[in-house]
């Protein structure tokens, strides 16, 4: 009776019926709990949940992080008005005013996609390890597995209330990875884009993955990693080409 508790996870009625606040409360402290009871594959209002969550904070942690906004703009100015010396600075202008205004829902489109692109990826590399998942899964998978992202917003947000505004001078200013130890102004754009992948969140995403994966897959531990590892490594190539291009 308890040699199969492992590879079948069963749900009690209990924990079926907790609800969505449960779930991305138990997202930390207890992942296989949550993706077994929601192996369903639903994950439309958990998405819903995620976004709007994340949009809010984004919003309201805004004015925190307006001087990596500055600096970020004032670099991506520099080197359009150096590929197109036509542009003006009234067109760099209205372009600023318009993606300050659109921050919040610039975050909520990128995380969309963000979502339903990772749980694409996972899908398709479980299939190699013969996980069992449905596309559904998959992306309830990655929607929990990006609940980490509240709390890297709420982090950032700390870090540009207490860092000085020149040391705030780019995106990686106030990560947990390995571009934040990079001049923004003088490194490669693609080892940036890279160095920003070994990242403490993208990897705790990555753990997540691994476990939603092995749970409702119902695959082994090792082949669920490395399904995940490998989604790591896909989502890396669209950042390193977006630097590639911007280069």
């Amino acid at each position: 009776m308890g040699s199969n508790a492992d590879s079948v996870k069963e749900v009690d009625p209990a924990s079926a019926k907790a609800g969505l606040w449960e779930d991305f409360v138990d997202i930390f402290y207890a992942p296989s709990s949550v993706f077994a009871r929601r192996s369903d594959g639903k994950f439309g209002l958990a998405l819903l949940f995620l976004v709007v969550v994340g949009t809010v904070l984004v919003f309201v942690t805004k004015n925190a992080m307006q001087p990596i906004f500055d600096a970020e703009f004032t670099r991506q100015t520099a080197a359009a008005m150096r590929k197109n010396p036509n542009i003006t600075a009234e067109q760099m202008a209205s372009m600023r005013n318009f993606s300050d205004m659109f921050v919040p829902v610039i975050f909520a489109v990128i995380l969309t996609i963000s979502v339903f692109g990772t749980g694409l990826i996972l899908w398709a590399v479980g299939k190699l390890f013969d996980a069992k998942e449905s596309v559904g899964a998959a992306i309830m998978i990655a929607t929990y597995s990006e609940v980490p992202r509240i709390v890297q917003i709420l982090t950032n947000a700390a870090q540009g209330l207490i860092m000085s505004p020149e040391k705030l001078n780019a995106t990686n200013s106030v990560g947990f990875n390995l571009a934040r130890f990079m001049n923004p102004d003088t490194a490669s754009a693609m080892m940036i884009a890279l160095a920003a992948r070994v990242d403490l969140f993208t990897i705790w995403i990555t753990v997540l993955l691994a476990i939603g994966l092995h749970v409702v897959g119902k695959i082994p531990k090792q082949q669920a990693a490395i399904a995940a590892a490998i989604t790591w490594v896909v989502g890396a190539l669209v950042p390193v080409f977006l630097a590639s291009r911007s280069g």
